[in-house]
């Protein structure tokens, strides 16, 4: 199993950043690269607790679809996505939102950290994947992601 962490500073609160990370359209929008879409489950708005999503997006050459659940929230500091199908043996992404101040500008802040912990099937062979090429891809999707939502938060922070 893989497990991987990564932070980013989002100059909001954290209820903005936390209902934007649950926004449909802003995770499509983060993902447009791979045509990442929801096409099953809820398709648009914000998800909450139990809702589930189908996403269908193309990764290193192949389409894929992944089934997930929100299996916990509260609200605004805390979600889990769980993968209930799909391509994984194992995906489980804890979101934590902690209200903060910028350092520089004393600006009202949230410090956004994502924790992934997932595992490739294919027994030796999925190991050996996520070791040469999935988790190095993942964390470039998550940062890419987090990346957009930071951008697309502030900009409307203005």
């Amino acid at each position: 199993m893989s497990r991987f962490e990564v932070t980013t500073l989002v100059l909001a609160p954290p209820s903005v950043v936390f209902d934007t990370s649950l926004s449909v359209e802003a995770h499509t929008s983060s993902m447009r690269d791979s045509g990442e879409r929801a096409v099953a489950g809820v398709t648009s708005g914000r998800l909450s607790l139990g809702d589930q999503v189908t996403w269908r997006a193309r990764h290193l050459g192949l389409t894929w679809h992944l089934t997930s659940t929100i299996s916990a929230y509260i609200r605004p500091s805390y979600f889990v996505d769980e993968q209930v199908s799909g391509p994984f043996r194992y995906w489980r992404h804890e979101h934590t939102f902690e209200s903060t101040r910028d350092g520089d500008s004393g600006v009202e802040a949230t410090l956004m950290k994502d924790i992934v912990e997932f595992a490739a099937p294919a027994g030796p062979l999925g190991t050996f994947a996520e070791a040469l090429v999935l988790r190095r891809y993942m964390t470039k999707l998550i940062l890419l992601r987090n990346a957009h939502l930071k951008q697309a938060i502030e900009a409307t922070m203005r």
